[in-house]
């Protein structure tokens, strides 16, 4: 069912009140949800297919998941290309400022390989989670999924483009 107007205004204020978000941060993160990409990332334990969201813009990167507590399991979101305005992989440095969900930060390099695994960065927290060496994407999953699954360094992830 498609509310429309005063309706879909009164009830995103309602539910920002009862959330204790603000309902303009709530509208832009609905309006901010980027494409859906298939991904899979091949452990040596089998396939794990994900639908992410791609971030392949500046503005998108520097948004990515802030303020979002609604990240499906097997949903994520994947910064690519890293960085977004060209130039090749480099070393990446990402925080969890205004971001409440705990994430897995995974680093991949230009082959497709993930460099580093951060498992379960802290909400909010301004302490950067750098990757350690360039890379040319960077997939956050829900915290914990990395391990649930087994997935680690050297696996490798593939997408859609």
């Amino acid at each position: 069912m498609k509310l429309h107007g005063i309706a879909a205004l009164a009830l995103l204020i309602g539910a920002s009140a009862c959330t204790g978000r603000d309902a303009a941060a709530t509208a832009g993160n609905e309006a901010a949800k980027a494409p859906l990409t298939e991904l899979t990332i091949t452990s040596t334990n089998g396939r794990h297919v994900f639908r992410v969201e791609v971030a392949d813009t500046v503005e998108k990167q520097q948004r990515g998941l802030m303020y979002r507590t609604d990240i499906p399991k097997d949903g994520g979101m994947l910064f690519a290309p890293y960085p977004p305005e060209g130039g090749g992989p480099r070393e990446a440095s990402f925080w969890m400022k205004n971001t409440p969900s705990p994430l897995d930060i995974i680093f991949i390099r230009a082959d497709g390989t993930i460099a580093r695994i951060a498992e379960n960065t802290v909400p909010f927290s301004e302490a950067q989670v750098p990757s350690g060496e360039p890379v040319g994407a960077v997939l956050e999953l829900n915290g914990g999924r990395s391990a649930e699954l087994g997935i680690a360094e050297g696996d490798k992830v593939t997408w859609k483009k």
